[in-house]
């Protein structure tokens, strides 16, 4: 079986895959979910510690995630999402995995875009500059603006119930300066012509990564030669993965590797 590796964003623990994990295993994959360094087995325990993770960068998410690939039988597909995406991006671009599904991916060094949206959904972290080696979390009201405005309010709360933790602000900070630094954590390998295919997928109305974002990364990839898609879903919101229509969205990234022979 191919194995598929899910990485999540901020603010979302790795079991909010658990819908995905199902019907890609039924589809004869083999799905793993991993966390973030330090990040507990449970979403009450990620609440009840956020120091378990703060300070985790880009390079640690990522080299944890390289390890995690190291250990699988063959290279995996990598589903990312937020964050995920653009460190599904980032493993895709080194060789490590066999194809990947990025779904509204943060913006990587070289991606111009700033929405206002987006640092309005941001602005819990960039509020304070300390933020940057601590841990923080969303109010029910602020993952309603970043994650599920597209869907009801009573939705949008039940989705903060199950699935919002606290996350570490570093990963914000990196990305926000990835571009005036020469060495950023948030560099991809988009010029890689020899690596697996790339989805990119974005919901229409994301506050967080608008499709303004996603359709320039899609554009740095026009001087590689390697299969790079991108799909929308228009009225969807950043929660695309979780809410109640993240199943059609799982079927269309199943549609797409069927189509690359995956």
């Amino acid at each position: 079986m191919t194995p598929v590796l899910f990485i999540h964003g901020l603010w979302l623990h790795q079991t909010s895959w658990a819908p995905w994990m199902e019907l890609f295993a039924a589809e004869g994959y083999e799905p793993h979910a991993a966390g973030w360094p330090g990040e507990p087995a449970t979403v009450e325990e990620a609440r009840a510690n956020p120091d378990a993770v703060a300070d985790a960068g880009i390079d640690d998410i990522v080299d944890h995630h390289a390890k995690l690939i190291a250990a699988l039988p063959s290279k995996p597909i990598l589903v990312g999402h937020s964050f995920g995406g653009m460190f599904a991006q980032k493993l895709l671009g080194d060789g490590l995995a066999a194809a990947a599904v990025a779904i509204d991916a943060a913006q990587f060094k070289g991606v111009l875009p700033l929405p206002l949206s987006s640092l309005h959904a941001t602005f819990p972290v960039f509020r304070n500059p300390s933020n940057k080696h601590h841990a923080v979390s969303l109010t029910a009201e602020q993952f309603r603006y970043a994650f599920a405005g597209a869907v009801p309010e009573e939705e949008s709360q039940q989705l903060y119930d199950a699935w919002a933790i606290p996350s570490p602000g570093k990963p914000l900070f990196e990305a926000a300066a990835a571009n005036f630094s020469p060495h950023s954590p948030a560099t991809v390998a988009t010029r890689n012509a020899d690596r697996g295919p790339l989805l990119l997928v974005m919901g229409g109305q994301d506050k967080t990564v608008p499709e303004a974002i996603t359709k320039a990364e899609y554009k740095k990839y026009r001087d590689s030669g390697a299969i790079t898609d991108l799909h929308e879903f228009d009225d969807r919101a950043h929660s695309l993965t979780i809410d109640h229509g993240c199943a059609d969205v799982a079927r269309d990234a199943l549609t797409w590797l069927r189509a690359q022979g995956l």
